[in-house]
């Protein structure tokens, strides 16, 4: 499903972001929440061979992996008015055509209100996608992560921005996967750093 088909005649949308997005959305919104989505768990699976890596050692970076018991946090952006288009058009780029992402509609939740949830865009990187990686321990996924870099910087930035994102915005959130692959990549930078 195309993003621009979600919104036909709507002048605003939430969308959310579990992955970069939550500490560099790069558009303009109108306001922001932390919260969740039900459904999914977060996992770096998928492979980024221009932001966060190249062709030759892909960086890993996060989907959302369907379970009926789980649940994601992130944050979503209220984008309105013009801001619509520009993000959809921004994100088709960065998600879609570099990322090899899909979008979907989900219910976000937003954290401390007592509000029904309200519909979010996201975008999800499935099993088909030719930079899918899949599974793999902690340790694998952080050796690659410490020493792959892409156009945008290096792939540790991006693991230990959002791992610093749940511990400020989320504290009391506990991401066993996030936080081993935290743990597994500065095991390793330590190493070689300690091997100079």
């Amino acid at each position: 499903m195309k993003p621009q088909d979600i919104i036909v005649g709507k002048s605003s949308l939430w969308i959310f972001g579990y992955g970069s997005l939550v500490w560099k959305p790069d558009f303009k919104y109108k306001r922001s929440k932390v919260g969740y989505v039900k459904g999914y768990k977060r996992r770096f699976w998928h492979g980024d061979n221009f932001h966060r890596g190249n062709d030759e050692l892909p960086g890993r970076v996060v989907t959302l992996i369907e379970d009926d018991d789980a649940c994601t946090w992130g944050v979503a952006f209220k984008v309105t008015g013009a801001q619509v288009e520009e993000a959809l058009k921004y994100l088709n780029v960065r998600e879609m055509v570099r990322g090899g992402y899909i979008a979907k509609m989900v219910d976000f939740f937003a954290d401390g209100e007592n509000q029904p949830p309200v519909q979010a865009l996201l975008y999800i990187a499935t099993t088909d996608n030719p930079l899918y990686l899949g599974p793999a321990s902690p340790e694998d996924i952080g050796t690659r992560i410490a020493i792959s870099r892409g156009k945008t910087g290096h792939n540790l930035e991006y693991l230990l921005r959002l791992a610093e994102f749940m511990r400020k915005s989320c504290p009391h959130v506990e991401d066993h996967h996030l936080f081993s692959v935290e743990a597994a990549a500065l095991s390793v930078v330590a190493h070689l750093l300690a091997a100079q």
